[in-house]
């Protein structure tokens, strides 16, 4: 708990230095100061991203059960990462007047939230059906990036209000550079998960490699679990939105 206050308190002395230099940049102040200020954004963005959600949990369940190597494991982070956070510009961007209706609550979307998890439903009942039902070694490589968009489909809320001060102070380009260095801490956070999740996968399957039918079964159980863990989530969250 003491770690989370600090990661909290750490977004918020860069947040109001965010402010300060995006009002600086609204009265005149240029690009000069404010690229130099620039870089936070990517500590910004992993600290956030070290707070509960931004489908970690939900990127490290489905890694555990793909077949995945560690660079498709990252590509799958980084599909995830982009969408999270582009999401959210967009949203900012394309209908700041309609913000307060389209998300119902400050910094959420439902109707995003609900699309997202009823495709992360989908995608853990077509891997309870690939293990049990499907040849072993079949697998879609697309289906990751898939994922990944889906998983993003949730815009993030620290994004949305950077880029809502920043439109409201009349430099909306401004929130989109900070939005790109915010993107970037997001995505180191989420590649160390899956990276993690990856070889951790890779060892499990390593001590089992020369007895396939045993791997075979493990390999199938793993993806069963994970699957059905996804189906879970996404039902639940559904039904108790």
């Amino acid at each position: 708990m003491g770690m989370l206050q600090d990661i909290v308190s750490f977004q918020r002395e860069i947040y109001l230095a965010f402010a300060n230099q995006i009002q600086a940049f609204a009265n005149g102040g240029g690009w000069s100061a404010f690229l130099v200020y620039l870089p936070m954004g990517i500590l910004f963005g992993a600290a956030h991203a070290l707070t509960p959600g931004h489908s970690k949990a939900v990127l490290a369940t489905y890694l555990a059960g793909s077949p995945f190597g560690l660079i498709r494991g990252l590509t799958v982070s980084l599909a995830l990462s982009f969408t999270h956070v582009t999401m959210s510009v967009l949203i900012a961007l394309l209908s700041l007047p309609l913000v307060s209706i389209s998300l119902g609550s400050v910094g959420r979307a439902p109707m995003l939230e609900d699309i997202s998890r009823g495709l992360l439903g989908l995608i853990g009942i077509w891997m309870l059906y690939r293990a049990f039902r499907r040849p072993p070694h079949v697998h879609d490589h697309g289906e990751g990036v898939a994922f990944g968009f889906m998983a993003g489909l949730v815009p993030c809320p620290l994004t949305l209000f950077v880029m809502t001060f920043a439109i409201s102070r009349g430099v909306p380009q401004a929130g989109v550079a900070f939005a790109v260095t915010m993107m970037v801490g997001v995505a180191v956070i989420l590649s160390v998960v899956a990276a993690a999740t990856v070889l951790f996968r890779q060892r499990v399957v390593h001590l089992v490699e020369n007895r396939p039918v045993l791997l075979d079964g493990i390999t199938r159980g793993i993806e069963g679990i994970a699957g059905l863990t996804l189906t879970v989530i996404a039902t639940r969250e559904l039904v108790l939105r």
